[in-house]
């Protein structure tokens, strides 16, 4: 496959295709969603196939690997879709509180904080985490996008989260 083989992409479908389905049904619940997940993998696995190391595991868990990291992000971008929908839909219930110049001057004073507390991180961790919230990009996406190992983007996102958490915690009881 790895050499193009269309022939061996087939076999190896028809060979666990079953077993992939059955694995991303049972974390998405939907099953459209798992048919796409399977699409996915199976494209990801045709494109990747020279880098598959038998070393590491056999054909099938690096498939069932993929297949269920393909899921998780899946089940994570529906989350995060679903989340931004109920917030749009809570705000179009609320007062507009643009007009109030008090409400305006707090929410740019709470921005340049933020904004300041981000440039306070070394530049590693901030583009991990404005991959990753601004983004909307996965752990995995940002390791991608950014060609770092997986477990190195976590490190740097959990502790520049920590980072930002303690300095807005101080800043914000200064009164900044």
């Amino acid at each position: 496959m790895a050499a193009g083989d269309g022939r061996a992409l087939e076999a190896l479908y028809d060979a666990t295709s079953a077993q992939v389905y059955g694995w991303a049904l049972r974390i998405l619940r939907d099953e459209a969603a798992a048919e796409d997940a399977v699409l996915d993998v199976f494209t990801q696995v045709w494109k990747k196939a020279a880098q598959y190391d038998p070393a590491r595991g056999s054909v099938r868990v690096w498939i069932l690997t993929l297949a269920r990291s393909r899921a998780i992000d899946r089940f994570r971008a529906e989350k995060r879709r679903s989340r931004r929908e109920d917030g749009i839909e809570a705000a179009l219930g609320l007062a507009d509180d643009a007009a109030n110049p008090e409400t305006a001057s707090e929410a740019s004073r709470r921005a340049r904080v933020v904004r300041l507390a981000l440039e306070s991180l070394p530049v590693e961790q901030r583009r991990a985490i404005e991959a990753a919230f601004y983004g909307g990009m996965t752990h995995v996406e940002v390791s991608e996008a950014l060609g770092e190992p997986l477990g190195t983007v976590k490190t740097r996102i959990r502790t520049g989260l920590n980072t930002l958490r303690r300095v807005l915690s101080d800043a914000m009881e200064e009164g900044a």
